[in-house]
């Protein structure tokens, strides 16, 4: 299970920073939103990768056996907040373009 989680992390932060350097500024948002769910991923592995154990403590239960819950918290937190930025950034998106009538990056547009 953690071979597959890190591979997913991999890819996931391959296409984030692939993304974050193409010139359009939406692809640069999904990047940075990929960027940040596989953060998010990460964090979440932190925690530990449990399978087939009880989520509550019980009479014989080890307290080793169970997954750290403040991983978790802390990406529920990272979830809201990055949905919360991307939406800042999709306003932003919007206003630039509209100032500038492109959304390339740095401002040029595609005609010469």
């Amino acid at each position: 299970m953690e071979l597959i989680l890190s591979i997913a992390i991999g890819v996931m932060t391959a296409c984030g920073v692939w993304l974050i350097l193409r010139p359009r500024t939406y692809q640069v948002i999904i990047g940075l939103s990929l960027l940040s769910y596989s953060v998010n991923l990460f964090i979440f592995g932190v925690g530990g990768v449990k399978t087939n154990v009880p989520p509550l403590l019980g009479e014989g239960t080890a307290t080793r056996a169970l997954a750290d819950p403040v991983p978790q918290a802390l990406v529920l937190t990272a979830i809201v907040i990055g949905f919360a930025t991307t939406a800042l950034f999709l306003v932003v998106l919007l206003a630039s373009r509209g100032l500038t009538g492109t959304d390339h990056v740095d401002g040029r547009s595609d005609r010469k």
